[in-house]
């Protein structure tokens, strides 16, 4: 009797290639900005990182779309999101406006780079705190400013100085304070929301629609500043949202009787 005719066949291990390509994609935009920034190609760079942003935003739909979800996939896509919104912002920025703080002493130009760093540790400190906290997590906000968004306010910055012909060193003290409060707010605990239950799939008011249509229309009118102020005003909304969030809380519980109050009532 053959015995390989009964022995268990040997499953094949491999990767879906759909969704990983498109990872691989953003991850390329990502390495590709900062290979642009270190030859002085700032506006390249910037269209870069949003592009990472689209591939990013599109590779996890299709690996649901297609059923091709995986633990590896997963795993893949942190790595290249601490690339592309991580490191690639952070040299973005340095190498365009913080860099020029060594004009003011050894001190500033320490500075420069400390800031360009924090974001990065943050970027990082952010991406292993949603990992972990994946499964516990409330689905409707993000717990600190998503990574994609605190690149895209930091990058978004750099594309509008270049489009307007400015210098970095016209910028460098707006950019200072942008990278740092961008990183900071990823690890904060501030409360964004997350679009996520919106589903494309509802039929929606035909006003909707138009209202689309009118936002890509003003975004193709100045795309660099529509990007950014949209995304900057994202990153506002993270304060705000759970100040009221807060403000709701204490007024629910000021509202409640207490037990005092009930058995004073009785």
């Amino acid at each position: 009797m053959d015995l390989e005719q009964h022995s268990p066949k040997t499953r094949r291990r491999g990767i879906y290639l759909l969704p990983n390509l498109i990872t691989t994609a953003g991850l390329f935009s990502g390495f590709y900005g900062i290979v642009a920034a270190i030859g002085g190609r700032y506006e390249l760079a910037a269209m870069a990182i949003f592009i990472a942003m689209i591939m990013d935003g599109i590779d996890g739909r299709v690996a649901r779309l297609t059923n091709t979800q995986s633990e590896f996939g997963v795993q893949y896509d942190s790595l290249s999101d601490m690339v592309c919104f991580g490191l690639a912002p952070a040299l973005i920025m340095f190498q365009w406006a913080l860099s020029e703080l060594a004009a003011f002493g050894w001190f500033w130009a320490k500075v420069g780079w400390l800031t360009a760093f924090i974001y990065a540790a943050c970027g990082a400190l952010r991406l292993a705190r949603f990992n972990a906290q994946v499964d516990v997590a409330d689905k409707h906000y993000f717990q600190g400013l998503p990574s994609p968004s605190a690149a895209a306010v930091v990058a978004g910055l750099v594309w509008v100085g270049t489009d307007v012909g400015a210098e970095g060193s016209s910028f460098v003290w707006v950019g200072l304070v942008l990278t740092l409060l961008s990183g900071l707010r990823m690890v904060s605990n501030f409360r964004y929301y997350s679009f996520k239950e919106l589903d494309f799939r509802n039929k929606v008011p035909f006003v909707v629609l138009l209202l689309a249509v009118l936002i890509l229309v003003f975004t193709a009118l100045d795309t660099p500043k529509m990007l950014f102020f949209g995304f900057l005003a994202y990153a506002l909304s993270g304060p705000i949202i759970t100040l009221w969030r807060v403000r709701q809380h204490r007024r629910a519980k000021s509202d409640t009787p207490s037990q005092d109050d009930q058995k004073n009532g009785d």
